[in-house]
C-alpha cells in the first residue's frame, strides 16, 4: 500500500522533519556541552567561554579520578550491583506479571491493587530504613537490590504485553505436556524479547544511576558504587580524601569536575543503549496496545 504524496502530506513531512531535528538538537546540545566542559580548563568554564568545543585542553580531573584504585573498586561494585539487581528484578517482575496476566486467577484483582497501592503510597524513608536495618541488610548488596526489586510501572507494562499474546499457543504447549514453568520458559519468553530488552534497559539504567539507596545503607567505602564516589569527589574535601588527592588538586579541578563525573557515569550506558534501543519502541508499544 502506497501513500499518495499530496500537498498536505508533503507539508506534514517538512514540519515533522523540522520538529524532530529540533528535538535532536535540544537533546544533543547539553551532552556535547558537558563533554566540552570536561576537557576544558577551569578559567574558561568559569568565564562562560566553553560551548561545544573545549577551551584550554585539560585532562587533570580525568587523571585525578582514574588514577585512584578506589575509583575502579567502586566502578566494579556498580557493575556487580547493576547486574545482580537487574537479574533479580527481571525474575520477580516477569513471574509476577505472568501470573497477573491470567484472568482466571483467583484473587487477581487483589494482587493487582496490592501492586498499584505501593505505586501510590509508600512507608516513607524512616520506616524503610528501620525495616532494612532490622533485617540485617545494611552494608550488603541486598540493601541495594531487594528494596527496589520490582517497579510497578514495569510490572504493568509486562502484564499488558503477556495479555496480548495468543492464548492458543499456551494451550497447545500445555497439551504437549509442558507445565506452567515450561510454557513460560519455552513459549512465552521467546516471544517477549522486545519487552524483556526494554525492561532490562529500564532496570539497568535505574540501578546504575542510583546513589541514594547506597548512601543510606552502606557505610564502607570499598562497598560504595561509583555514583557515591563521584558525589564525594564533587563535595570537595570529602572527595579529595576518598580519592587520595590533596585539597589543592581538588580545588584546581573544581570548575569542570561535575562534567567529568557525568561523563564517567554515563559512558557505559551510552555504550550499551544502541544494542537495546531497537527493542525499546516495540517493547513499550506492544505492552500498551491491544489488538
Amino acid at each position: 500500500m502506497t501513500i499518495e504524496k499530496t500537498r498536505g502530506y508533503r507539508a506534514f513531512q517538512v514540519v515533522n522533519a523540522v520538529i524532530l531535528s529540533g528535538v535532536v538538537i535540544v537533546t544533543l546540545y547539553p551532552f556535547l556541552n558537558i563533554l566540552a566542559r570536561s576537557f576544558s580548563e577551569e578559567r574558561y568554564i568559569v568565564g562562560g567561554q566553553v560551548n561545544l568545543i573545549p577551551r584550554g585542553f585539560n585532562i587533570t580531573t580525568y587523571k585525578l579520578v582514574v588514577s585512584d584504585s578506589m575509583f575502579w573498586t567502586n566502578y566494579g561494585n556498580t557493575i556487580v550491583y547493576t547486574v545482580v539487581a537487574t537479574a533479580i528484578a527481571m525474575l520477580l517482575t516477569t513471574c509476577y506479571a505472568y501470573v497477573l496476566s491470567k484472568k482466571h486467577l483467583r484473587g487477581r484483582t487483589f494482587l493487582i491493587w496490592v501492586a498499584v497501592f505501593t505505586m501510590i503510597f509508600s512507608g516513607g524513608l524512616i520506616p524503610n530504613y528501620v525495616l532494612v536495618n532490622g533485617l540485617g541488610l545494611t552494608n550488603s548488596i541486598w540493601a541495594i537490590v531487594l528494596p527496589n526489586a520490582i517497579s510497578v510501572f514495569n510490572l504493568l507494562v509486562m502484564k499488558a504485553f503477556f495479555e496480548g499474546l495468543p492464548h492458543e499457543l499456551e494451550e497447545a504447549a500445555a497439551i504437549d505436556g509442558l507445565n506452567t514453568y515450561g510454557v513460560l520458559w519455552r513459549v512465552v519468553l521467546p516471544l517477549s524479547k522486545a519487552v524483556i530488552a526494554t525492561m532490562v534497559l529500564f532496570y539497568a539504567v535505574s540501578f546504575w544511576n542510583s546513589w541514594f539507596t547506597a548512601f543510606l545503607y552502606l557505610n564502607k567505602t570499598d562497598m560504595f558504587p561509583v555514583t557515591i564516589y563521584l558525589r564525594n569527589l564533587i563535595a570537595g574535601a570529602t572527595g579529595a580524601e576518598s580519592a587520595g588527592a590533596s585539597l589543592s588538586e581538588a580545588s584546581a579541578a573544581a570548575a569542570n569536575i561535575q562534567s567529568v563525573t557525568i561523563m564517567l557515569t554515563v559512558l557505559p550506558i551510552l555504550a550499551v543503549y544502541p544494542f537495546v534501543q531497537r527493542y525499546f519502541v516495540s517493547g513499550v508499544m506492544l505492552g500498551a496496545v491491544k489488538g
